[in-house]
């Protein structure tokens, strides 16, 4: 519900292009997500691509000296490119700050030896070829979730099926939450509610969809959703920053993802990119900072979720298999 006391949010420029008779028509309230995270709030925060102990160090310091709040924290690479310890070292790093570690399970299309994937059409991109593939993805959701994660990055739909049905069954932890890569978006209503059906608890679309399609979305799914206000440039290079408000308006419960665009991929990593990954995570961090300064200007930083909360509530699933 909104608070009569709270001034209401402007949107950029307004004041003076009304001056100038040139203000821009009234938001429809028809066009608003009715949807909220469990435990209220429209909107939580990401910062992804943090590719190890020490990446995430960099961010949560960060974090703390220009005060950015997070939710959630995801990597790149995939489980398959982490340690034990390292795995554990950011598990207890996260979990000091009350934060959700999301890692990548693997192995993808894209780094394997089918050659579609490097064609003009990009074949069957991300996603898990064959069932050696699929295996190695449950693989790594066991492997991390015994460490202590509790967040799974999927890029394939029967990945995200089987792990749902691992979770159903007891095999993974009731709690763990599975997110939907901006590798497999989906880009129509139907397909987003596909994904939560098949046991999505947060879906990342991609980046150039219009506020007019995340209204078509929340007419029939309220799974949360994750974007990136800055995409990275193989994913478009989009800067959205001065949209946020009207993408909470109408996508939420959303994500705000803050990455980064104009710099070198760093998937998968090793410690031969250290330095640009340690300098891109900190960068993350900062956009993050010009992107909540941003909505505070507008009147639009209200309604964030309560920092700790990760859970995506009551969602609509297939009926699983007897």
């Amino acid at each position: 519900m909104t608070d009569p006391s709270v001034p209401a949010a402007r949107r950029p420029g307004e004041q003076v292009l009304a001056a100038l008779d040139i203000g821009a028509p009234n938001l429809s309230p028809a066009d608003a997500s009715p949807h909220t995270f469990p435990g209220g709030g429209r909107w939580r925060t990401e910062i992804p691509s943090c590719e190890g102990p020490e990446a995430l160090a960099v961010v949560l310091k960060e974090a703390s000296r220009l005060d950015v709040p997070i939710h959630r924290i995801s990597q790149g690479s995939g489980v398959w490119m982490l340690t034990d310890t390292e795995i554990t070292e950011m598990v207890e790093a996260a979990a000091e700050r009350d934060i959700e570690l999301c890692l990548f399970t693997g192995p993808r299309g894209t780094w394997d030896i089918g050659g579609s994937t490097r064609t003009d059409s990009r074949g069957a991109g991300l996603r898990a070829r064959g069932h050696d593939a699929l295996a190695g993805c449950v693989e790594d959701a066991v492997r991390a979730t015994e460490l202590g994660v509790r967040c799974l990055l999927v890029a394939d739909e029967g990945v995200l099926w089987t792990l749902h049905r691992a979770r159903a069954a007891g095999i993974l932890p009731a709690g763990t939450t599975l997110k939907v890569s901006a590798l497999i978006g989906p880009v129509n209503p139907a397909a987003y509610a596909v994904y939560e059906h098949l046991g999505a608890d947060s879906v990342n679309v991609p980046s150039d969809l219009t506020p007019a399609h995340l209204t078509e979305i929340r007419r029939v799914s309220a799974a949360p959703m994750d974007m990136y206000i800055e995409a990275p440039d193989d994913l478009g290079g989009y800067v959205r920053m001065y949209e946020i408000a009207e993408l909470i308006r109408r996508g939420a419960p959303l994500y705000l993802k803050f990455g980064l665009s104009k710099a070198p991929g760093i998937y998968p990593y090793g410690h031969h990119m250290r330095e640009l990954t340690l300098a891109t995570a900190r960068e993350r961090v900062r956009r993050g900072r010009l992107a909540l300064d941003l909505l505070a200007r507008h009147g639009a930083d209200t309604d964030m979720a309560p920092l700790g909360s990760r859970l995506p509530g009551t969602l609509r699933r297939f009926e699983l298999p007897a």
